[in-house]
């Protein structure tokens, strides 16, 4: 029997930084009755929090951080954003940072030195601005290789939508919304098994991936988050429940017998799938990225999961389009790795659609 891990595991909220405005939303006022006996910080700005954002932190309280810290504030800049992979649009984000702690995370780049979950409580604002943008839309004129029907958003950009819904109805309010949505549905990635999200009747219109790496590398650089065979042992259930289940292959990261454990991560996939979930899975496959300031960080709480992570041998230097000097493997690596992982899936999961691979 499978310890089934809960978010009681994951948090433990002790503190709550939150913006003045905060209580005149009601989102804000039921988690703030939800965890009665945390001390309330007042700040200006849910980004502005010295003590947490900035590689200046310290790097001793990273995970008491990720475990005891909540914030809560309202989402200013409410746009969907073009996207050209798993979804069309990246909708505006309903959280930002995470409870978990993979180590190759890119959300610490962009937020700062701790990252804890910081929840938008003016969810019925990002809700109105989602239902315009989807009514400008139209009906999707053909099908394409994000989805054959419908206008894709990804909902999860900048955190774990499966952990946040433990906390708040933000998620299940924006499952509702794409189920009545004539045109368009919602994706997001998890490395959380909430088992309440069950219950959301999705009527397949949420694309729920459920990331997954082998199980070595998993325990070793996907910290706090649920064991691999049980986001896999799951997918089933989500799938009867109305969910579209599909999965992401990422990070894919090169070690001494990488290629050996994806293959039996694949047998695993064939023993538990039924054929129902099997039928309408895809997948996408991703190469590790990484980056110099992680890499600094992440030696203070974290060094043997760098062992693995930063290679330079193999690694070259790749600028983002924000500009942040980011490092991936270098080209010949990453073909090869691309190449095999590819031909090993349409071996192994012929009935897995690859959506794409990079």
């Amino acid at each position: 029997m499978l310890h089934q891990k809960t978010i009681d595991d994951l948090l433990s909220i002790h503190q709550i930084y939150l913006e003045p405005d905060v209580t005149k939303y009601e989102r804000g006022r039921e988690i703030l009755t939800k965890y009665p006996h945390a001390e309330h910080i007042e700040v200006e700005s849910h980004w502005k929090i010295p003590e947490l954002f900035g590689f200046e932190g310290s790097v001793d309280d990273w995970l008491w951080n990720k475990k005891n810290v909540l914030i809560l504030g309202l989402k200013k800049g409410i746009v969907c954003r073009p996207n050209t992979r798993s979804s069309h649009w990246i909708a505006p984000s309903q959280s930002n940072g995470c409870t978990m702690s993979c180590s190759y995370c890119y959300v610490p780049r962009r937020k700062g030195f701790a990252n804890p979950i910081s929840i938008f409580v003016n969810i019925e604002q990002i809700m109105g601005h989602l239902r315009r943008h989807a009514e400008r839309q139209g009906t999707k004129p053909e099908p394409d290789e994000t989805d054959p029907e419908y206008w894709v958003y990804e909902i999860g950009e900048n955190g774990d939508c499966s952990a946040d819904a433990a906390i708040c109805d933000n998620v299940k309010d924006l499952i509702g919304l794409y189920r009545e949505l004539p045109n368009a549905k919602l994706t997001f990635a998890t490395k959380f098994v909430n088992r309440e999200m069950l219950s959301y009747d999705p009527q397949l219109k949420t694309r729920i991936r459920f990331s997954l790496m082998p199980h070595q590398m998993s325990r070793l650089v996907d910290v706090r988050t649920t064991p691999i065979s049980e986001r896999i042992a799951v997918m089933n259930d989500f799938h009867e429940a109305g969910y579209e289940v599909n999965v992401s292959f990422a990070p894919v990261i090169y070690y001494d017998g990488w290629l050996d454990d994806w293959h039996a991560l694949f047998e695993e996939m064939n023993d538990v799938l039924n054929e129902q979930t099997k039928a309408q899975l895809a997948t996408e496959i991703i190469c590790l990225t990484h980056n110099d300031r992680l890499h600094e960080v992440n030696l203070g709480w974290h060094p043997k999961a760098e062992e693995v992570l930063w290679k330079p041998e193999i690694q070259q230097v790749k600028y983002s389009q924000t500009g942040q000097r980011n490092v991936r493997y270098k080209n010949n690596v990453k073909r090869e790795m691309v190449t095999e992982l590819v031909d090993a899936v349409k071996t192994q999961l012929p009935y897995c659609k690859i959506r794409y691979a990079f």
